[in-house]
C-alpha cells in the first residue's frame, strides 16, 4: 500500500502527501544545489528522519519505563560532501530538560540511541553522530 504520494511542481519543488493523515510537506532544492531553499530539501528530510526516529524510540522506551522526556530538544546538523554529492554525516544533538534523571534512567534512554529503523537503514558510508546532553 502506498504511504506517500509526491508530485513535482516545477522549479525544483515537490509536494508530498502522507496518505494516512493527509498531511503535506514540500521539498525544495537547497541554494547550494540550484534551488531556492524555501522548504526542506530531500537531504534535510533524511537528516530530520534520523533525529525524529531516534527521538521516537527514546519516547517509547521512556514511556514504558515511566521516564518523562517531554521537552527534549534536538539540533540536527547535516554535513554534505561532493563527488558524489551526498550526505556524509548527520549530527543529532539531544538536549534533555532538567528533570533530575537518575543514572539508571539515562542509561535506559541512551541504550536505544541508534537502534531504531532509520539509523539501522542508512548506509555505513554516512556517519551518524549522536550527542546526548543532560541538563545539570
Amino acid at each position: 500500500m502506498t504511504t506517500v504520494k509526491s508530485k513535482y511542481l516545477g522549479d525544483l519543488r515537490t509536494e508530498c502527501i502522507h496518505l494516512q493523515s493527509g498531511n503535506k510537506i514540500f521539498t525544495d532544492a537547497p541554494t547550494d544545489n540550484q534551488g531556492k531553499g524555501e522548504a526542506f530539501s530531500p537531504t534535510d528530510l533524511l537528516a530530520t528522519a534520523l533525529g525524529s526516529c531516534i527521538m521516537t524510540i527514546m519516547g517509547i522506551v521512556a514511556r514504558d519505563n515511566d521516564i518523562d522526556i517531554v521537552g527534549t530538544e534536538l539540533n540536527i546538523t547535516k554535513i554534505m560532501t561532493s563527488d558524489p554529492r551526498r550526505v556524509a554525516e548527520v549530527v543529532v544533538e539531544f538536549n534533555f530538560p532538567d528533570k533530575g534523571y537518575t543514572s539508571a534512567e539515562k542509561e535506559i534512554i541512551e541504550s536505544v540511541a541508534g537502534t531504531s529503523p532509520v539509523p539501522l537503514s542508512l548506509h555505513d558510508h554516512m556517519k551518524q553522530t549522536i550527542k546526548l546532553n543532560w541538563a545539570k
